[in-house]
């Protein structure tokens, strides 16, 4: 569960729907930095991951923005602040693939002729983004990044936690749930833990973060779990498409081990970028680091 530093949006950042043939999607959208004279620069579109929202993209945004992106961060169907309905069908991959070309081919159309468009999934949105884009391999994709997103399912122990999931949500409306999983965080050992879920947060974040659970319609969550535990190998198709791609992770990952990322870019032909004393969210842990990683790939994708 990634966890924002901060809830307050930039001067230059508006929420509001984006609106698609799909439906609306809640966005954080951020407007590029004027420079008179320049060239515009891309847009980009942030996919968030599994029980994740747009929030987790928040520390990049004014970054992004300053350097003249346009920068919008999605609520995935279902997720937080966008409606879904109550039916794990709707969530299946390629429904939610078909919505990440929806918004690409409203943001494209909303962009300058010559600015180009990245794409960047943060772990279970990076396997939504590269099923986007194998089903239609013609998306106006300037280049594509993975974020702490690994080449299959996740780990072993990852799937035994997701599977806790599985097994009790079905029976449990998404506040007792809420607080059974609080429960189960307090009394876990923590050198067992091993990652951000288990410290401490502020109370700001912690209301947060509750608000999003109870956000979440639940078979957004069930349907993206089971997707998880079963994702196959599609790299190798993946790395057919020409387009330029980026794998970018902390230094430390709990859902896809480090050396699955380095062996996934090297098979994609990758950039790829450790972000220092970041974990599995390096988004939200060292957002000034990882927009400068973006930006220095997006600069070369864009040879200026």
């Amino acid at each position: 569960m990634s966890r924002p530093t901060t809830l307050d949006l930039p001067a230059n950042v508006v929420s509001r729907p984006l609106e698609t043939p799909r439906g609306a999607f809640a966005v954080l959208d951020g407007a590029p930095a004027p420079s008179p004279g320049a060239a515009p620069r891309g847009t980009v579109l942030l996919v968030p991951g599994f029980t994740g929202s747009k929030e987790d993209f928040l520390g990049l945004l004014a970054p992004l923005t300053a350097a003249g992106f346009r920068a919008v961060a999605v609520d995935g169907r279902g997720q937080f602040e966008s409606a879904g309905p109550r039916d794990e069908t709707a969530y299946a991959r390629g429904e939610l693939a078909a919505d990440v070309l929806a918004q690409t081919a409203v943001l494209a159309a909303g962009a300058a002729a010559d600015a180009p468009l990245h794409v960047v999934g943060h772990s279970l949105g990076g396997q939504i983004v590269r099923s986007a884009l194998l089903s239609e391999p013609s998306a106006p994709y300037a280049s594509l990044t993975l974020m702490s997103s690994g080449p299959a399912a996740i780990a072993a122990d990852q799937q035994a936690r997701t599977q806790l999931l599985l097994d009790h949500l079905p029976a449990m409306d998404m506040e007792t749930a809420w607080q059974a999983m609080r429960a189960l965080e307090a009394g876990a050992d923590a050198d067992a833990a091993g990652d951000e879920e288990e410290a401490a947060v502020p109370d700001w974040l912690d209301d947060f973060l509750h608000r999003r659970w109870i956000g979440t319609v639940p078979e957004q969550l069930l349907a993206t779990a089971r997707q998880l535990m079963t994702e196959t190998d599609r790299v190798a198709e993946l790395a057919a498409l020409p387009l330029p791609k980026l794998v970018l992770s902390g230094e430390v990952d709990y859902a896809w081990p480090v050396p699955w990322l380095d062996d996934m870019a090297a098979r994609l032909g990758a950039r790829r970028v450790v972000i220092k004393d970041a974990g599995h969210s390096p988004n939200a842990e060292q957002p000034q680091d990882t927009a400068a990683a973006l930006i220095a790939f997006w600069t070369d994708v864009e040879g200026r």
